[in-house]
């Protein structure tokens, strides 16, 4: 299993040189800084959690060249105080970066969860969006990844397991997960 600073070495292997762009942990709060003149871009995520490194990396994987230069890929963010309709409207945009989180995970040998980031709703039944979220996946799985997504999880996944084939390793744990 991947520990965030071999998360934070991971990424810089695949992204910095490339995308000019750094995974920093230790954050009260996770954030995402486009590039400045002498500085690189920045993907910080909280304190030292594996998980939230690879939801933050899986937003910044599927922001195209024009959101990477807005902070936090100038998204709305509601904290988790939402009501049904917004928790609903959270869900639709997270679809598929959690997806990319989900693929992430499995390469790295993190479990995974979906997250509803609402702890407003204790009783809400997250099960709808799973479905949504692995529903992706399996669209990833056959239509294939954006190529950051690609990149970062076949690296992770041969961090690990050199020998296993990035496709056939994606659909075991897809199939194992739907069971």
């Amino acid at each position: 299993m991947a520990s965030a600073t071999q998360l934070v070495e991971a990424f810089s292997a695949c992204f910095l040189s490339s995308f000019n762009t750094r995974l920093i942990g230790g954050a009260d709060e996770p954030l995402y800084l486009p590039a400045e003149l002498n500085d690189s871009a920045a993907i910080y995520f909280r304190f030292d959690y594996p998980s939230s490194a690879l939801h933050e990396v899986s937003h910044w994987c599927i922001a195209g060249h024009e959101r990477r230069l807005l902070e936090d890929y100038g998204y709305w963010y509601e904290s988790d105080s939402r009501n049904l309709q917004t928790q609903k409207e959270f869900e639709k945009v997270e679809v598929k970066p959690q997806a990319v989180e989900c693929i992430l995970h499995w390469s790295a040998g993190l479990p995974f969860r979906v997250s509803v980031d609402n702890l407003s709703m204790p009783e809400y039944d997250s099960k709808g969006f799973e479905q949504a979220v692995m529903s992706q996946v399996g669209k990833y799985i056959v239509s294939g990844l954006p190529e950051r997504a690609k990149t970062f999880s076949k690296y992770l996944l041969a961090q690990r397991l050199p020998d296993q084939i990035f496709n056939e390793f994606l659909k075991r744990q897809y199939e194992n997960y739907c069971r």
